[in-house]
């Protein structure tokens, strides 16, 4: 692996997924996909494009992967923007990290389709897929979170047993009023403000819905949280929801959770979407392929064999 380190071209890369108080709708989805969107894949990942219950998907399949397991990818952008196009490079390296094909849907975007519009999209790609006899495993980064998090609240019993695990990347937790990010002034961070937040809430729903736990996943009760998938949770020590992803830890332990909470030092928001200026990015998505190879042993010794058998056929 090449050593990379240029942390000011990765701040300003990243600072194109954040929503300001002063950008304009249009201006904002164009600089993310013109940034975040990538002409050839990584890691000779294939796509596929596909509709699921009406929603534009890609299917990224990378060359060795487990069958018995499929990640449902929600992006992040503010609920206001970004795009399969714009998130297809990232979640490929991850694909190929993890063994995993990667369903990224073409989610409604706010203002126009408020909460619960992209929910209902991931709810409906979700139903599709639970009819076949795989795990799946729900990603997603940023405000994608929210409706990750708000997707597994929807779900009951069998449905919500079928989700192995969550992989969160800087999840968006609180948008209330009373979220602490928005009463402590002076919070420094490289990427994202406490306005850019508020205002990205206010956009996606109207604010007495801010409570709302499929909103706002900090406010799910000890009571909704039965059969709550393992979840895997990975951003910068530099970040100004910190606050919140502990406290969302804190909620998970107290009942009965498994989780894991990893942070890399020094790091900003959604530093793993500019691996091209960080070595860290590249060390980060390496860690979370190893948790789902682990976490999915049998399946990963079958996706050998079968690459194995494939080769094979090939030769002869």
């Amino acid at each position: 692996m090449r050593m990379v380190n240029d942390r000011h071209a990765a701040i300003k890369k990243l600072k194109k997924l954040v929503f300001t108080p002063k950008a304009e709708i249009e201006t904002f989805r164009q600089k993310i996909e013109d940034e975040f969107t990538e002409v050839f894949l990584p890691n000779r990942v294939e796509r596929e494009e596909k509709l699921i219950c009406g929603i534009p998907c890609d299917i990224l399949s990378p060359m060795i992967y487990a069958k018995e397991r499929v990640m449902i990818y929600i992006h992040g952008g503010s609920f206001i923007g970004g795009s399969r196009a714009s998130w297809r490079s990232f979640c490929a390296s991850l694909a190929n990290a993890t063994s995993t094909k990667i369903i990224l849907p073409e989610i409604r975007l706010a203002p126009k389709f408020p909460f619960p519009a992209a929910l209902d999209d991931i709810k409906n790609v979700f139903k599709t897929i639970y009819a076949d006899d795989t795990d799946i495993i729900i990603g997603a980064d940023g405000s994608g979170a929210s409706i990750a998090l708000g997707l597994v609240l929807s779900l009951k019993d069998k449905a919500r047993q079928r989700i192995k695990e969550i992989v969160l990347f800087s999840p968006w937790l609180d948008f209330s009023d009373d979220a602490p990010i928005f009463k402590i002034k002076k919070l420094k961070d490289e990427i994202i403000t406490a306005d850019a937040i508020k205002r990205t809430g206010n956009m996606y729903t109207y604010s007495s819905n801010l409570t709302n736990p499929l909103v706002s996943p900090l406010y799910m009760q000890p009571s909704m949280m039965d059969d709550f998938p393992e979840t895997y949770i990975q951003m910068g020590e530099k970040e100004i929801i910190m606050s919140e992803t502990e406290r969302f830890c804190n909620l998970l332990r107290e009942n009965g959770v498994k989780y894991t909470l990893d942070v890399e030092p020094d790091m900003m928001h959604m530093f793993q979407m500019a691996d091209e200026y960080l070595n860290e990015a590249h060390l980060a998505i390496e860690r979370i392929g190893k948790h789902i190879r682990l976490h999915n042993r049998a399946d990963e010794e079958e996706a050998l064999k079968n690459a194995e058998a494939q080769e094979n056929g090939a030769e002869n």
